[in-house]
């Protein structure tokens, strides 16, 4: 090739560079950045919590306080009457990282003495109780018979054929058992013996029996427990699946703890002492009225529930995905912020939290605890 092909050549590949379009400049201030990353509940720890219904509202407010604090935790709560929380753990299997009742009695009585199949351990061996609470009646404004009730003549007026009554199935919910309790000690009291047939006999289609002594009313539930064509009382799984019934007016009164009357707004009619299972100084009263299932779901614990003060229970299974998250979470309970949004809520927190099991809990929820005397 001589020059004057060289620099033809070379005239034609400048002026080609020269007219292709090029692309727009874009300022470095206009550069756009990389998409933020943000947390997603995939990449945040999981923590399953089973809680007995009475718990629902408090709890809510709970969790959203606590992820608050712990955002890479994912609070995921279920609520159920307080021995189908636990059967959910130690029968159906199911991934649970805290369960909490409200009847701490259970935990013993349906964990400690049930191994996980995995391991050959107990499911808990230790509990605390952290909670209280009372057992009252609720109704609503106008309901029948509402200018008339007191707390005297209560379990009269829940008798009668046209009040309708809601109850906790004994089976499944702590306050259905604790209602009949509260009818054998409202007997004892009165000195009549004469109060817990008129509001049961017939109601369902195999009877609740009731065997008295002189210090001990026993109450036996049948295996079965299905009510009557013509009875007034109406009968839930869950305490909590009342409410709505009572305020749909389909129910005219219905059993309940006071901190979830208050939380409804509801009316209440606070229960005598001797017969509300909340105060401390009736204890060894309360022992004298106790309730028996005749529950053969349970193959290796014969479920008997004897009159005590309430008292709400906590632990983490042994079979907890999220241990260390659990224990986070039973402490924040049990810390000053926690005892507020409870508190807040109406429902009240035991001064002293107390540990049944003490050397076996996990060490950041030790200093919050005290022993439970033997």
């Amino acid at each position: 090739m001589n020059k004057q092909h060289i620099l033809t050549f070379l005239l034609v590949m400048f002026w080609m560079a020269a007219c292709t379009p090029r692309p727009p400049s874009i300022p470095v201030s206009e550069t756009p950045a990389p998409a933020e990353v943000l947390p997603t509940s995939a990449a945040r720890t999981p923590l399953v919590v089973f809680a007995a219904g009475s718990l629902i509202i408090p709890f809510d407010a709970l969790e959203d306080a606590f992820e608050a604090r712990y955002p890479q935790i994912d609070v995921q709560a279920e609520y159920h009457g307080s021995i189908q929380v636990i059967r959910h753990a130690t029968e159906l299997h199911k991934p649970i990282d805290v369960v909490a009742t409200a009847d701490a009695a259970l935990l013993p009585m349906l964990m400690y003495a049930v191994n996980n199949p995995d391991t050959g351990q107990p499911y808990a061996n230790w509990y605390i109780r952290f909670a209280s609470n009372h057992l009252a009646l609720a109704y609503q404004p106008g309901t029948l018979y509402a200018d008339e009730i007191n707390a005297e003549n209560w379990s009269q007026v829940l008798a009668r054929p046209d009040v309708r009554v809601g109850l906790a199935d004994p089976r499944f919910d702590a306050v259905g058992y604790r209602t009949l309790m509260a009818f054998a000690l409202a007997e004892r009291t009165q000195g009549n013996y004469t109060l817990f047939g008129p509001m049961f006999d017939n109601q369902f289609t195999l009877p609740v029996t009731i065997f008295r002594d002189d210090d001990l009313t026993i109450m036996r539930v049948p295996e079965v427990l299905e009510t009557s064509r013509t009875a007034h009382i109406v009968l839930r799984g869950a305490s909590v699946q009342l409410v709505s019934l009572l305020e749909a007016g389909e129910l005219d009164y219905a059993f309940e703890y006071e901190s979830v009357i208050h939380q409804h707004d509801l009316e209440m009619l606070n229960l005598p002492e001797a017969v509300n299972l909340g105060s401390a100084a009736q204890d060894g009263f309360y022992h004298q009225a106790q309730v028996r299932l005749d529950f053969q779901r349970f193959a290796s614990v014969e479920p008997v529930f004897s009159g005590e003060t309430i008292a709400y229970g906590i632990t983490i299974p042994s079979s907890a995905p999220q241990p260390e998250a659990a224990a986070q979470f039973i402490a924040f309970l049990l810390g000053p912020e926690g005892r507020a949004v409870m508190e807040n809520l109406y429902h009240p927190m035991l001064a002293q939290p107390l540990a049944d099991g003490y050397p076996d809990l996990p060490p950041v929820l030790q200093p919050l605890c005290q022993p439970a005397l033997p």
